[in-house]
């Protein structure tokens, strides 16, 4: 059963990872990095730049170059991603973090039902994904985004708009999807991707390097408009959809976030880190 089920730890350093077998931790932005004697950074997992692979595009596409080498290199009935620092749980079962990471045990006896799973939805309550992004970020990002799905991808545009005018959603790129679903995603995923970075290039729109990850952050809130039309398609029902707990494996800053947040709400400052 151990090969039904592959789901990529994204990770850039060295970290705590879980033992179960259907985790595989990838070094992602593995590309060009190197140690203190000049050697290719070795931290012992898999690397994304083997295979076939955007690995040299990770300080714009983040987590991302994870899963594009996911999807061109692994093979499984069911592919996921996870973080080193955020994980699926399904229940509580002792009192550290690691101790309640999602099991295969767990996940297994699910997959006859299932076709998707997704982190619990998360909800910003006063602001909808678009304004939200607005504040933090730069809202033509998801503007141009926009644009690109009306040119390659119509059909999608009416969910897009549904979308982003929610006050929640699946966010932080975390999905554990079977195979011909995920690989349907990361086509269409990629295909607006690549074309919005012809449109905008991070590297020479004098943003930020924290601001110049929007490859990545775009990706989490058009997760769910492709998920809007295959649920309208019926290529999934929303039954075979399965909403999972995550859990941090760090303790977030929670004030920092919250003046942050203010702080791009009412005075127009942007992210410059993450909590």
């Amino acid at each position: 059963m151990n090969n039904q089920v592959k789901i990529i730890i994204a990770t850039h350093k060295k970290y705590s990872m879980p033992d179960d077998p259907m985790y595989i931790s990838v070094h992602v932005g593995a590309e060009g990095k190197t140690d203190e004697q000049g050697n290719p950074l070795d931290l012992g997992y898999v690397k994304d730049n083997t295979g076939e692979n955007i690995s040299a595009k990770n300080s714009s596409y983040c987590e991302l170059t994870g899963l594009y080498w996911a999807w061109k290199n692994l093979d499984a009935d069911y592919i996921g991603l996870a973080h080193y620092r955020r994980h699926f749980s399904y229940q509580k079962k002792g009192t550290s973090p690691m101790e309640n990471v999602l099991t295969s045990d767990e996940l297994f006896p699910l997959l006859e039902k299932y076709k998707i799973f997704v982190p619990k939805k998360r909800k910003y309550y006063i602001e909808s994904l678009y304004s939200h992004y607005a504040h933090t970020h730069y809202a033509e990002h998801l503007d141009e985004t926009r644009k690109v799905i009306a040119d390659l991808f119509p059909d999608y545009l009416k969910h897009y708009d549904d979308v982003v005018n929610h006050t929640y959603g699946y966010m932080f790129n975390m999905m554990i999807m079977q195979k011909t679903l995920f690989d349907d995603y990361c086509q269409w995923l990629f295909a607006i991707l690549f074309e919005l970075e012809k449109r905008i290039d991070a590297k020479n729109a004098g943003l930020s390097s924290f601001q110049s990850r929007f490859y990545g952050r775009v990706s989490e809130i058009i997760f769910n408009v492709w998920l809007a039309r295959k649920i309208e398609t019926q290529e999934v029902t929303p039954a075979q959809i399965k909403e999972l707990p995550y859990i941090y494996m760090e303790k977030i800053n929670w004030n920092r976030k919250v003046r942050s947040f203010i702080k791009a709400k009412f005075m127009h400052k942007k992210y410059e880190g993450s909590f």
